[in-house]
């Protein structure tokens, strides 16, 4: 099933910034279809994980309320263009090819940490592949 979400491109300096304003999620990318293929692996994998966390998956906004000049304004974007544009992915077959190999990671964390985490119901590969997926992104 495809899945559909506005988002909105921001071209800055060193590229093009995507943030999707539905699910409070950004990425980016060096050219326009550099950001665009973040765009659709970054979707794929909110979606996915939110489907599997079985947690609420919002519901797409349509193109036409998605302000973007309020969204740079707010998130200190000073874009010299930007857009909104629809961006589509079918989750499920995207995560065969991308996510369903999962890898294993054993990790250690002091004893108060997990004892207050497992008390918050904090999905641990949730936040793990959040931090990993920022770091990751700040670097590219």
């Amino acid at each position: 099933m495809l899945s559909i979400y506005p988002a909105c491109f921001f071209e800055e300096e060193s590229g093009y910034s995507v943030i999707f304003p539905d699910l409070n999620l950004a990425t980016c990318g060096e050219t326009i279809e550099e950001a665009m293929t973040m765009a659709v692996d970054c979707l794929a994998g909110r979606l996915w994980w939110l489907k599997k966390d079985k947690e609420l998956i919002p519901k797409p906004s349509s193109m036409d309320s998605i302000d973007a000049l309020s969204i740079s304004k707010e998130l200190e974007i000073e874009p010299s263009k930007y857009f909104v544009n629809m961006v589509s992915v079918d989750v499920e077959a995207y995560a065969k090819e991308h996510f369903d190999k999962s890898v294993r990671k054993t990790l250690t964390i002091p004893a108060w940490l997990n004892t207050a985490a497992l008390e918050m119901d904090i999905n641990f590969s949730q936040v793990l592949q959040e931090a990993l997926l920022a770091k990751v992104q700040a670097r590219q």
